[in-house]
C-alpha cells in the first residue's frame, strides 16, 4: 500500500503563521494592539502558551513589541523587521509582489558586482590554501553550467555559483544578505526561468567572471558581474513595471 507522510504541525507554528501574514499584509496596521493573550486563544482555539510562544517569536522577528502587563503592539516591520520577512513579502498566497522582488532585484545588481570584486582582491591579496579550492568549485560550477541545457536547472547552478563567489569574498555580512535574497528568490525559480535563461544560459559569461576572480582583479570582476546580471535584472524590472 501506499504511505502517505505525516505532517507535524506546531499550534504555536500555526498562530506565529496567522498573525505574521496579517502584519505583513497590511490587516494589523502598525501602532494597533493585540487582544490579551486569554483572548486570542479563544479565539484560536489554542492553548495560551502556544500564544505566548507565537507571540516571542513574532517580537524575535521585530514584527510586534511585548511588555509585561501592556498590550502587545503592532510593529512597523519595515522599520524592525529583518530580511528574514522577504520571502513572505515576496509571495502573497499564489502571486508575487511586484515592489517586492524589484527591490531584490535592485539589491542584486547592486550586491552582485562588489562581491566579485572582494573576492578577487581576496584572491590576489591573500595567501591561503583554502582559495585554490574554492577557485575549482567555481570553475566546475561554470562546466556544470555549461553541460546543462534545462533553464531551471541552469538557475539553480548559478546560485551555486554565487555561493561560492560568496566564500572567496568572506564576507560575513553579505553572506547573510546573499541567503535572505536567495530564500525569498527560490520559490520563485520556475516562473522567472523564461526571462533569467538568458543570463544563465551564457556560459562565457561566468567563465569571464571566474577568470577575472581567479587572476584577482577586483574592477574587472566588478565590471564582469555588472555586465552579466544588468540584462536579465533591466529585463525583470521592466516586466515587473508593466504588470
Amino acid at each position: 500500500m501506499a504511505w502517505t507522510p505525516v505532517v507535524k504541525r506546531s499550534v504555536s507554528g500555526d498562530v506565529f503563521e496567522q498573525i505574521a501574514a496579517e502584519v505583513l499584509g497590511g490587516e494589523l496596521a502598525a501602532g494597533s494592539t493585540l487582544p490579551g493573550e486569554r483572548q486570542l486563544a479563544e479565539a484560536l482555539g489554542v492553548s495560551r502558551p502556544a500564544v505566548r510562544e507565537a507571540l516571542q517569536r513574532l517580537a524575535a522577528a521585530g514584527l510586534v513589541a511585548v511588555r509585561q502587563g501592556e498590550a502587545t503592539t503592532v510593529l512597523d516591520y519595515r522599520r524592525s523587521a529583518g530580511l528574514e520577512v522577504l520571502p513572505r513579502l515576496l509571495l502573497r498566497g499564489d502571486s508575487i509582489d511586484p515592489a517586492v522582488a524589484r527591490s531584490i532585484l535592485e539589491a542584486r545588481l547592486h550586491n552582485g558586482p562588489k562581491i566579485a570584486e572582494l573576492a578577487a582582491a581576496r584572491v590576489r591579496g591573500t595567501v591561503d590554501p583554502r582559495i585554490d579550492g574554492e577557485l575549482a568549485l567555481l570553475h566546475e560550477s561554470v562546466d556544470s553550467l555549461v553541460a546543462e541545457s534545462d533553464p531551471l536547472a541552469q538557475q539553480r547552478i548559478a546560485l551555486e555559483f554565487w555561493d561560492h563567489i560568496l566564500d572567496l569574498a568572506d564576507s560575513i555580512a553579505f553572506r547573510l544578505m546573499y541567503s535572505m535574497l536567495r530564500a525569498a528568490y527560490e520559490p520563485a525559480l520556475a516562473a522567472l526561468a523564461p526571462i533569467m535563461s538568458a543570463e544563465v544560459g551564457n556560459a562565457d559569461a561566468y567563465r569571464d567572471l571566474a577568470a577575472a576572480i581567479a587572476a584577482g582583479e577586483p574592477e574587472r570582476a566588478a565590471e564582469t558581474a555588472r555586465a552579466l546580471l544588468e540584462p536579465a535584472t533591466t529585463a525583470l524590472i521592466h516586466a515587473l513595471n508593466g504588470a
